[in-house]
C-alpha cells in the first residue's frame, strides 16, 4: 500500500524494527521525540521497516503532498529533510557496528550514552538524567541479547556505578567513564552547538 503521509513524533518513545520470516524482532533504531521515522516514504512507494510506540505516544501526521509543497516553496526545509535523512543512515551504521562487533557491557553503553545524547539536544536531559521508559525486552530485540542477558548487563552496570535507575528514570553518574566504556563518540550524531557535550 502506498503512503500518502508520514509522522512526527511529538512525545514519547518509539521504535523502528524489522521481523524475520519467524517472527523474531529487530529494532534498528529508537525514536525520541522531534524525530519522523517515516520520512523516507516520501520519496518510497514502500517501506521495508515497521514503527512501533514504547510509550504513550503523541504524533502528529502531514501528508506527503504537503511536504512535497513545503520543500519545493523553501528549498532550506528541504535540505534539513535530506540531512536528517543523512543522519538516520549515520546511525543506522553505527548500530551495526555497536551490534557486530561490541560486547556486553559495551555495547549496551553506547546506545545508553546516544539516547542521553539526543534527548539532551531536543531538552529532556536534566544533570545526566532522563525518563527511558524502555523495557528490557525492547533493548534486547535492539542489542541481539536475550532478557536474560540484557537483566545481567544492568545489573552489572549498576554495581560498576555506570547508570542509576529508579522505575524508568535513569541517571549516569559518572558521563565520562560511560562513555568510555561504549566507546561512544557522538560524531556520527552530527550535532551543533556542543548538543553533542551531554
Amino acid at each position: 500500500m502506498k503512503r500518502s503521509r508520514s509522522c512526527l513524533l511529538l512525545s514519547g518513545f518509539a521504535c523502528t524494527y524489522k521481523l524475520t520470516a519467524g517472527g523474531k524482532r529487530q529494532i534498528v533504531s529508537f525514536n525520541i521525540p522531534g524525530d519522523i521515522p517515516d520520512l523516507q516514504s516520501l520519496h518510497l512507494k514502500t517501506l521495508d521497516n515497521s514503527v512501533a510506540t514504547m510509550s504513550q505516544c503523541r504524533v502528529g501526521f502531514v501528508t506527503h503532498e504537503d511536504l512535497r509543497n513545503l520543500c519545493t516553496r523553501h528549498p532550506r526545509i528541504a535540505e534539513a529533510f535530506w540531512r536528517e535523512t543523512l543522519i538516520d543512515a549515520a546511525i543506522f551504521r553505527e548500530w551495526v557496528m555497536n551490534v557486530g562487533q561490541r560486547e556486553g557491557t559495551s555495547r549496551m553503553a553506547h546506545v545508553l550514552c546516544e539516547l542521553m545524547v539526543r534527548l539532551k539536544a531536543v531538552g529532556l536531559v536534566e544533570d545526566h538524567a532522563c525518563d527511558l521508559p524502555i523495557t528490557q525486552s525492547e533493548f534486547a530485540d535492539a542489542l541481539g541479547f536475550t532478557t536474560v542477558h540484557v537483566n545481567r548487563v544492568l545489573q552489572q552496570m549498576r554495581t560498576e556505578g555506570l547508570i542509576f535507575t529508579q522505575g524508568t528514570r535513569l541517571t549516569i553518574p559518572d558521563w565520562e567513564k560511560l562513555k568510555q566504556v561504549g566507546e561512544f563518540d557522538p560524531t556520527y550524531l552530527h550535532l551543533e552547538n556542543g548538543q553533542a557535550a551531554a
